[in-house]
């Protein structure tokens, strides 16, 4: 145990042993120690030796140490001593005196001692399950070490996490842990993992990490919170750069929205801390990077528009108008804005409406051209004001239109109270600081990029240069200026201002070429042998004199393409020229301003190329050496092919209006159409009907010439005729017969129904006088019964007549119209004697005055057998009222019955009562007269006065 006495500081009787064999000691130890307290107490001394030991313990322990992570899972304790050695070996975060001095060292015992631990794929899995435990003196080591794994071989073990099963879901939970030192750690280990790896990003990603991390930078106070803010917006700047389908996932789970309150600013800015800087610089970063240029266009422009409609867009212009902002932030602040606006119409037209809280207002653009061309300001703010003004105007013609009209003579400010976007750029134009110049002639640039329109008008421009001198055009201005040979930087961007203007524009080049001294000066200037900084300069004349000849519409004699050409052969030479154009893709700047939109120069004299005209240069270097080397007679043939061109142009506009006019025709002709097959639709819908029509018509012809047929036949024997005749007028006089014995009849029944009715209304009155006595109500009651009785008889009787009536009169209407029938079938058509016809006439037309005669008889019945009918409903309408009354009298008369009968009961009662009461008193010597006595007492009485009566 002396070794274990001289690692913890006791007291050692002989010499002290090496630190190499001490830690052999201990591995041994760790090795062959079946009690857990000793194994745990050597893990501790090697965790106390592993910094200062470090290759020791890293040589001699890392696979004990391993063995210890397998088999002793149930003890936290030595399980966190045995990560924290391991850390200690593999980790490089050593003390700051040693780090100056063993850098090179460190990173190679760390990398080479993280190789050897991944080398067994088992050893990261099995650091990935101690991970999901929750001891923290587990948990938080296996973190750290994972972390200090990810920084040696981070490619090696993000690939083995990768096929681990549920390997990046299992480090996600860390971001969940309540212990904010874990929940800290863990972003960091989750910065290592997603660093360059497409697919860990998505899978990050999709296991909601952009809520959790958003989350915790609310939770921390946005842009005020510490460091742990700031690692979170480091971790979501490694899911989102360079990643269009997490870019996408933000978008589209609407994150976008969350990021406006990092920008909330207030009125006070000063004093921020380097804290807040750093977050809200990062947090500006984050916003560019959904912006970029170099992303997918859909995918920006959907960005663009998402922070212009959560107001994400008019927070940054609020920071950029805001007072009291660091230098740092508000440049990136610019540049946020810059590639927000980028391309972005709506954006654009928004920003273009931005003023700045000063008296009067101005306009945010104007506020901002002012510190470009001021050289006091920082060059950083000034290139970023710069990139801003192209955002601006990139793809936007609108804004393009605005920028030159502040130039042209009709709209400038006569009062000079205001400045505008124009007088400042023609101020920095021509301003003695180089660096104004070149930023006011690329600002220039872009208003007229790929707007033909834009730059003829810019030629109207006419500047003041000194009193008493007349005006001079810009154009002029500009080449005078570069005669004069001032400094490089101002002639490189007046030369490209000069390019972008005359390119793809002949009005503009022929002003050009009306200046006489231009050419002789391009000529000097190309075919002088300068030195390094000036061969750019060359390189550039060379452009303008290029596009000068490929422009040019022959219109000037004196500088016909041919002439210029020559000249060039002439004064330079071809090889010459072409070479000294070849200058300007060859130069170190220009490949650097190639590569992406926004300027980026480490100091003003590196800033000689914008990114845009590079693109022009790409463009023109090809095309305008062809034309040098072409002939005069390749020439005219490019002139008719040109012309051709034209006349084919022209031809083409012709037919897309033919074809316009047609196309309007053509929905004219459609309208008509479907008007026209509305209407065929109804006619067709008329023929049908129509056709129907005829249809029956023709079956009623067919149906016609039939009975006709019918007719001829009859027609052919006159005896039958006459016979037909003679049984139609007997049938006639048997017809009138019955109808006299059925209007006798008629009358019979109407009598009988006036009886009833009298019947009915003696009833009525008898019903009325109904209630003098009961025994007077019984017998009318029982009278009315009968009566009632007898009429329902009666009327059933009459029912049964009315009934065989009209069976009869059916009868005869049947008849009636087979004699109608006979009468249409016996049309004289065929005969051989006028007499015959007329007897036949004559017969037609009695017949017929008889039918009729027939018909208003039956009609007549008709009317008197609804009138019966109607007689009938109210008789049977009284006697149900008879009815009704009879069931309530005999209810009556039943209980009058039953209260005659009470009333005996009672008077039976008093009788016994009073005969016995008699014979009491009887009984008790009481004289008592009985009733007949009385009564007999009572007539003598009676009979002695009328004997009185008759003797007075």
């Amino acid at each position: 145990m002396s070794f274990l006495w001289g690692v913890m500081g006791g007291p050692s009787a002989g010499p002290q042993p090496s630190g190499a064999e001490t830690i052999q000691k201990l591995c041994d130890r760790v090795a062959s120690s079946t009690l857990l307290d000793d194994r745990r107490d050597a893990v501790r001394a090697l965790k106390s030796l592993s910094k200062k030991y470090r290759l020791e313990v890293g040589t001699q322990a890392m696979e004990h140490l391993i063995h210890v992570l397998q088999t002793d899972r149930s003890d936290s304790e030595i399980i966190g001593y045995a990560l924290d050695t391991l850390y200690n070996v593999i980790s490089n975060d050593l003390e700051e005196e040693e780090q100056e001095e063993n850098l090179t060292k460190v990173d190679d015992l760390g990398s080479q001692f993280t190789e050897i631990f991944i080398k067994q794929h088992e050893n990261v899995t099995l650091l990935l399950t101690l991970v999901e435990e929750f001891d923290f003196h587990v948990r938080w080591p296996g973190v750290k070490l994972l972390t200090s794994l990810l920084k040696q071989q981070g490619p090696q073990v993000q690939q083995i996490i990768l096929v681990s099963p549920m390997g990046v879901s299992r480090l996600m939970d860390l971001l969940a842990d309540s212990r904010e030192v874990i929940r800290n750690d863990g972003v960091l280990l989750l910065q290592q993992l997603t660093k360059s790896n497409a697919a860990i990003q998505k899978i990050v990603a999709f296991e909601n990490a952009f809520e959790r991390l958003l989350d915790i930078i609310t939770e921390e106070g946005n842009s005020d919170g510490g460091i742990v803010v700031e690692d979170c917006l480091l971790l979501l700047q490694n899911l989102l750069k360079n990643n269009n389908s997490n870019q996408n996932f933000f978008k589209e789970g609407s994150y976008i929205q969350r990021m406006k309150p990092w920008f909330e600013v207030g009125d006070d800015n000063c004093g921020w801390s380097a804290q807040k800087v750093t977050n809200l610089h990062l947090m500006l970063q984050l916003v560019r990077v959904l912006v970029s240029p170099t992303n997918p266009p859909g995918a920006t422009s959907s960005c663009q528009k998402a922070m212009f409609h959560c107001g994400l867009l008019q927070q940054l212009c609020t920071i950029l108008m805001a007072t009291g902002v660091p230098a740092d932030i508000l440049t990136e602040t610019i540049n946020t804005v810059s590639e927000v606006i980028r391309g972005c119409q709506m954006n654009q037209d928004y920003f273009a409406s931005v003023n700045a809280p000063s008296n009067p207002p101005r306009p945010a653009i104007v506020v901002l051209l002012m510190s470009m061309v001021n050289e006091r300001q920082p060059f950083v703010l000034r290139c970023a004001v710069l990139y801003c003004f192209q955002c601006f105007l990139y793809k936007n013609q609108k804004g393009q239109g605005e920028i030159v009209s502040t130039l042209l003579p009709s709209t400038i400010d006569a009062t000079g109270n205001s400045v505008s976007a124009g007088q400042l750029l023609c101020g920095g134009l021509f301003s003695t600081d180089s660096l104004s110049n070149w930023c006011a002639a690329v600002a220039l640039a872009h208003a007229l990029q790929e707007n033909a329109t834009l730059k003829e008008q810019l030629l109207r421009v006419q500047l003041a240069t000194s009193i008493g001198n007349p005006p001079v055009s810009l154009l002029q201005q500009c080449t005078n200026i570069l005669s004069q040979g001032s400094k490089v930087q101002t002639r490189v961007g007046l030369l490209m201002l000069l390019c972008t203007w005359l390119s793809n524009c002949s009005i503009a080049v022929t002003h050009f070429l009306h200046n006489p001294a231009n050419i002789p000066f391009l000529t000097g200037q190309i075919a002088e042998n300068l030195g390094e900084e000036e061969q750019l300069v060359q390189g550039l004349c060379a452009l303008l004199l290029g596009i000068s000849i490929y422009y040019n519409d022959n219109s000037l004699e004196n500088y016909r393409k041919e002439k210029l050409k020559q000249l060039i052969e002439k004064r330079i030479g071809r090889e010459n020229f072409i070479e000294k154009l070849g200058f300007i893709s060859k130069h170190e700047l220009y490949s650097r301003a190639a590569q992406k939109p926004q300027p980026g120069f480490s100091s003003p004299e590196h800033m000689m190329f914008d990114h845009e005209f590079t693109k022009l240069v790409k463009e023109l270097e090809g095309v305008i050496s062809k034309a040098i080397y072409k002939s005069s007679e390749e020439d005219k043939k490019e002139e008719e092919v040109k012309k051709t061109l034209e006349q084919h142009d022209n031809i083409v506009t012709q037919y897309k209006k033919v074809i316009r006019e047609q196309d309007q025709e053509l929905e004219e002709l459609k309208q008509r159409i479907t008007t026209l097959m509305s209407q065929n639709e109804q006619l067709q819908a008329t023929v049908t009907q129509q056709v129907s029509q005829i249809q029956q018509h023709k079956d009623q012809y067919n149906l016609l010439k039939v009975q006709l047929g019918k007719d001829t036949q009859h027609h052919n024997s006159h005896g039958d005729t006459f016979q037909m005749n003679g049984i139609q007028t007997e049938e006639v006089s048997k017809l009138k017969e019955e109808l006299e014995e059925w209007k006798n009849k008629h009358e019979l029944l109407q009598g009988q129904i006036r009886e009833k009715d009298f019947l009915i209304e003696k009833l009525k009155s008898s019903q009325l006088e109904i209630g003098t006595t009961e025994l007077s109500s019984q017998s009318s009651r029982s009278g009315g019964l009968e009566h009632n009785n007898e009429l329902q008889k009666e009327l059933e009787m009459l029912r049964s007549q009315l009934q065989l009536q009209s069976a009869e009169i059916s009868q005869l209407l049947i008849e009636n119209q087979k004699l109608q029938v006979m009468n249409t079938t016996s049309d004289p058509v065929l005969g051989d004697s006028g007499a015959i016809v007329a007897k036949s006439s004559e017969l037609e037309g009695q017949l017929e005055q008889q039918i009729k005669e027939l018909k208003s008889e039956v009609k007549a019945l008709s009317e008197e057998k609804e009138s019966l009918k109607q007689h009938l409903d109210s008789s049977s309408s009284t006697v149900a009222i008879l009815q009704d009354e009879k069931i309530k009298l005999q209810q009556e008369v039943a209980e009058s019955k039953k209260e005659q009968d009470d009333l005996l009961v009672l008077l039976a009662d008093q009788d016994q009562k009073l005969s016995a009461l008699k014979i009491k008193l009887k009984d008790l010597g009481v004289p008592v007269e009985d009733e007949d006595d009385i009564e007999s007492g009572d007539q003598g009485d009676e009979d002695e006065d009328v004997d009185e009566e008759e003797q007075d």
